[in-house]
């Protein structure tokens, strides 16, 4: 196999397509340039505006908190969740770190469950065979944008009397058999980090099913003090619970409350490339796109990532073609905090050289895929 070459960064010079790019709508310039003139820059009106607005779009009439990032956000769920030492969580091997290292802070045990082929979202099939009375939550990870078998992992979830959290870092927008992500399961985490769909430089939303535990909620979101209270001049609270200081800011609620307004058309931008990409890409040898195909559920079109024989040869071709391209998320039992790498997970294994996430951003056009899509089909 030829080795990778050299890969920095690439620079947004003409000609290049470059793999990730924020999207800052004009108008959130506008808003952070006035929350700036305001007395609040920290949490203020402008956070519980933000979340109100989320709630309406996205919740399905449950609450939601939003805090300083979306690890914050895990993190704040797997507490709410009771998830507590030597704990057993169900978890996908393949995600960003920052769904499962928020696990070894509450010092639980993390049980990786293997990738669907054709997906690259947590098997059922795996986490049926995982989980058992030492199990005290399931977390899936909508890979991409698109949902996992939430069916499935439900019927698992309820058989065991335990909670699904929802990592939809990559899915806000998408839909499964129906249902908008985040009015599906007892906690669902959005992520607002600086190449999302929506972001605030870096921030996160929590949606939590319980409206008994969204009080508990805002406490630990601010050192477990009940800021409320204190607002209204009650200094002398107790403080009955460890908190975090994981709040988000007006100043990023200000972006977010600018980008939530045009969320759908950026939405539309990011299906209509993804779908140039599963058009262009069509019956090549040695190459699939990830998530294609499904009739009942609708791809959020946060990465458009596929599966090719001699993926380093192409990574090569492509940068020799000025287009950006790399792997981005890594199996989790490849990091020496998680304990070593799973002898129990032959899709991870079968896959684990072969995937490669392709440019999907709103600076792209649908020319753009097609010339991405003509270096493909040339060959590597």
């Amino acid at each position: 196999m030829d080795k990778v070459a050299e890969m920095p960064l690439m620079d947004e010079r003409d000609g290049n397509i470059v793999l990730f790019y924020p999207h800052i709508p004009k108008s959130a310039i506008r808003s952070v340039e006035e929350t700036l003139s305001t007395r609040w820059i920290g949490q203020g009106p402008k956070v519980q505006k933000f979340e109100e607005k989320f709630e309406k779009k996205y919740s399905g009439g449950r609450r939601a908190i939003a805090l300083g990032s979306g690890t914050d956000a895990l993190h704040l769920a797997y507490i709410l969740a009771d998830i507590k030492d030597n704990d057993e969580v169900v978890a996908p091997v393949f995600t960003c770190t920052a769904t499962n290292i928020p696990l070894l802070y509450e010092r639980a045990k993390v049980v990786f469950a293997d990738v669907q082929l054709g997906t690259l979202n947590i098997d059922p099939a795996h986490v049926r065979r995982l989980v058992n009375e030492r199990t005290k939550a399931i977390v899936c990870v909508h890979y991409g944008g698109l949902p996992c078998d939430m069916q499935e992992l439900s019927q698992i979830a309820e058989e065991w009397g335990i909670p699904i959290i929802e990592d939809a870092a990559h899915a806000i927008g998408a839909v499964y058999r129906g249902k908008v992500i985040g009015t599906i399961s007892e906690f669902t985490m959005f992520s607002f980090q600086a190449i999302k769909h929506i972001t605030t430089g870096d921030g996160g939303m929590l949606i939590i099913k319980d409206s008994d535990l969204y009080e508990k909620a805002q406490k630990i979101r601010w050192f477990g003090i009940d800021r409320s209270a204190k607002q209204k001049g009650i200094w002398e609270n107790d403080i009955k619970e460890i908190g975090y200081k994981y709040q988000m800011t007006d100043i990023a609620a200000a972006m977010g409350l600018a980008a939530i307004e045009e969320f759908d058309q950026v939405l539309a931008l990011r299906r209509e490339l993804l779908f140039a990409y599963e058009k262009g890409l069509r019956d090549i040898p040695g190459i699939r796109l990830v998530g294609s195909g499904y009739t009942d559920r609708e791809h959020a079109a946060w990465l458009c990532t596929v599966i090719v024989e001699r993926r380093i040869n192409l990574q090569n071709k492509l940068r020799e073609n000025r287009i950006e391209s790399n792997q981005v998320h890594y199996r989790n039992d490849r990091y020496s905090i998680f304990g070593g790498r799973r002898n129990d997970l032959p899709n991870m294994d079968s896959i684990e050289d072969k995937y490669l996430v392709l440019p999907l951003h709103t600076k792209m056009t649908v020319s753009d895929v097609e010339r991405i899509c003509e270096v493909i089909r040339s060959g590597w």
